[in-house]
């Protein structure tokens, strides 16, 4: 039998481009390649930009319909290797079939659906889903020529370890009698279902959808649509008759969850004489929403939640959506604020991140809790760390109304709460302004003894960290805060408030309700699915309600310089007036900011007065100036010091300032007119140069020799400037 020609180098390899939106392995044809990294693998050449259409393609096999996820992800520069082979890459994935690589049936052969049992404490496809398929790709953007992608097909059935189809329509083994003949229901599709059951969407409302979903997977008939009737049914009784107790014991109950739900939990270290109770909470769905939004982007923490209600206070961590929505990425439920426990959650979340992407970085992270580690967040994530004032301003508003009946005293106090916080950027004492907040309203005494014995001893603490740390925006604050009040929402509105003190009843409130809420909330927003959880979804902060405000709805008075007035969108007869406009601590009569809350009002009047010279600057942007004038300062003169400093705060005035302009042009080529000549980067210079073909060197002793370019000539060439 003759032996089938191996390719030794990426060049000898066609480019392939299927016609089609999509096109699968199917419509390839696959050549046999070997290299030092490679042993006589399938691999195919296409254009870089139709990566996406391949995946789908290859997802949409109607034998065994999936869908491929990233398992690891390595990438690299441009211009960063002097010397490279023909099949360097840029970009390095391999996708895996959702149904592996693991399989999580008993002992690893035995799927649990061949059980007459039901695993009711997480009905989502994945992790039960899991069932050792080996079907796994890995792409490569070639360095050497970036717009071609090399696809390296390492196993293309749709097997277990042991060659047996494990998922699909050809799955013997899979759930429920006659399963061959059940359409295929995706993770997706089983968690829409399950958000919009959590939702109490109308079950015929839900039915619809389902069917919808899986007639991309199969065509309807009478059949399927009985079949789906009756899944959805079973679904529901599911839900609604699960419990959050698996033992009686709630330590005993949480370490029966984690073990049948590794992969949401991250970090876990149970409760001992030594170590404190600490677990970490992470679905893949939040995974990777984390890499999506969180990367080169912002990570808030919203901490000690319940702390007073619940056994063990909540902390989450937050990144924000494409509407600058709050979205939870992760839950941590501990005691514990030490720097050592600290640090143990945050690097196994990392650690979690990186060995998917090892490129994943943030560019900063918020805080809400003075008492907060700031060692480990710095040690960890390695970026500046900023502070928010939504939890101060909050509470001492929701504090004041109640135990202050009189409505301008209550305006008059919070103003002067807020002068308190001013006045940290100010030439004024912080500690003058509270002296006169006790002498002014003396007789307050409900207020004032709460103030007095809460707030006093650690007031200095809440100073100190907005005098030292940058402060966020009202944006994120008020992104944070609509996280809260829906948490709050979902948290204590339960019939069994006795469970507050159970850790497994928290566990099944946040991994179902919470997070089912957020998936369809999310999916809604990008699918333009359900267009009224979408609405509700868009107006769940009060900065995008504030966005629906015409500018011609605010009216300021030169009579009266410390209110404005806001027209209701709802009746034009109606007008809420703001107090302390332009401040973070002005004050509405609507309702929603009688209940404590930031409302679109406020933040409709303030951005208005940020583009007037008669108010002063909100909190975040003196911060901003003060962090610009501390580089400029800090040196002594004439000193190698100031020298950098000044360095440091051109280049930040120049970014910002390039930003800018880029918001507010027509495009980016107005921009690019203006950029100076630039001269490249060594390495950049060397490989700018016309390529010409790598030589493949023979190989000896049955080995293959690296496959390397020729050096090009080091000599210095400039960058031609954009034309015009």
């Amino acid at each position: 039998m003759e032996e089938e020609e191996v390719a030794q180098s990426v060049t000898d390899l066609p480019v392939q481009n299927p016609p089609g939106e999509e096109f699968s392995a199917a419509d390839l044809t696959w050549v046999k390649y070997a290299s030092s990294e490679h042993h006589r693998e399938d691999v195919a050449l296409i254009p870089y930009e139709r990566m996406e259409a391949f995946i789908s393609g290859e997802s949409s096999n109607p034998e065994c319909p999936t869908r491929f996820h990233i398992e690891r992800s390595r990438k690299r520069e441009e211009g960063s290797l002097r010397e490279y082979r023909s099949d360097e890459f840029l970009l390095h994935r391999i996708y895996w079939c959702s149904f592996g690589p693991e399989n999580y049936g008993e002992g690893g052969t035995i799927l649990p659906s061949r059980k007459f049992r039901l695993n009711t404490r997480n009905r989502a496809a994945r992790p039960q889903s899991m069932r050792g398929c080996t079907c796994h790709f890995a792409i490569k953007r070639l360095y050497a020529r970036p717009s071609l992608l090399l696809i390296i097909y390492h196993k293309r059935r749709h097997v277990n370890k042991s060659g047996f189809i494990c998922h699909g329509p050809l799955d013997r083994d899979a759930i429920g009698p006659g399963a061959r003949r059940v359409p295929y229901i995706g993770s997706e599709i089983q968690q829409q279902t399950m958000s919009l059951i959590y939702l109490g969407i109308p079950e015929e409302n839900i039915l619809q959808t389902h069917i919808e979903g899986i007639q991309r997977y199969c065509s309807s008939d009478a059949k399927v649509d009985s079949i789906a009737s009756q899944y959805v049914q079973k679904l529901g009784m599911i839900i609604k008759r699960s419990t959050h107790e698996l033992d009686l014991d709630d330590q005993a109950s949480i370490r029966m969850w984690v073990d049948r739900n590794k992969k949401s939990v991250f970090f876990y270290q149970d409760s001992t004489d030594t170590d404190a109770f600490i677990l970490g909470i992470q679905t893949e769905w939040q995974c990777q929403q984390m890499m999506r939004f969180g990367h080169q982007s912002l990570l808030a923490s919203h901490s000690s939640f319940g702390v007073s209600k619940l056994k063990y206070p909540l902390h989450t961590l937050l990144v924000f959506d494409s509407m600058q929505h709050a979205l939870p990425v992760a839950w941590i439920i501990t005691r514990s604020v030490t720097k050592k426990d600290t640090l143990k959650w945050m690097r196994a979340l990392t650690d979690r991140i990186h060995s998917i992407d090892s490129s994943w970085r943030i560019s900063g992270f918020i805080i809400d809790d003075p008492a907060s580690e700031i060692d480990p967040i710095r040690d960890v994530f390695g970026s500046p760390v900023l502070f928010s004032l939504w939890h101060i301003r909050r509470t001492w508003l929701k504090n004041i109304i109640k135990k202050c009946s009189n409505i301008e005293i209550r305006r008059e106090i919070f103003i002067q709460l807020g002068k308190i916080v001013y006045s940290i950027w100010s030439e004024k004492n912080p500690m003058d302004a509270l002296e006169q907040l006790f002498q002014d309203f003396v007789d307050q005494t409900a207020f004032m003894k709460y103030f007095k014995s809460f707030w006093v001893p650690k007031l200095e603490m809440w100073i100190d960290s907005v005098r030292n740390l940058p402060l966020a925006s009202q944006e994120s604050c008020g992104a944070v805060e609509g996280y809260h009040l829906k948490l709050k929402v979902k948290a204590y509105d339960d019939v069994q408030l006795d469970a507050l003190q159970r850790v497994d009843w928290l566990v099944h409130k946040l991994t179902t309700e919470l997070h089912s809420s957020y998936w369809i909330n999310l999916f809604a927003d990008e699918s333009g699915s359900f267009p009224e959880v979408k609405a509700e979804y868009i107006a769940s902060t009060s900065w995008q309600r504030a966005l629906q405000i015409p500018d011609e709805a605010v009216h300021f008075d030169n009579k009266e310089p410390h209110s404005a007035k806001v027209v209701s969108q709802n009746d034009a007869s109606q007008m809420w007036t703001v107090w302390n406009p332009g401040s973070e601590f002005s004050l509405c009569d609507c309702s929603w900011s009688l209940q404590g809350n930031l409302c679109k009002h406020i933040l409709k009047v303030n951005m208005m007065c940020g583009a007037r010279k008669d108010f002063q600057p909100s909190l975040s942007l003196q911060s901003f100036q003060r962090v610009l004038l501390d580089l400029w300062q800090k040196p002594l003169d004439d000193s190698f010091s100031l020298d950098l400093s000044v360095a440091w705060v051109m280049q930040m005035q120049e970014r910002i300032q390039h930003v800018a302009e880029l918001a507010t042009s027509d495009g980016i080529a107005q921009v690019a007119k203006k950029l100076p000549i630039q001269w490249t980067k060594r390495t950049g210079r060397r490989t700018a140069t016309k390529r010409t073909s790598p030589v493949v060197l023979p190989h000896s002793n049955s080995s293959l020799q690296k496959d390397l370019t020729p050096k090009k000539s080091t000599k210095r060439k400039r960058l031609s400037t954009f034309s015009s």
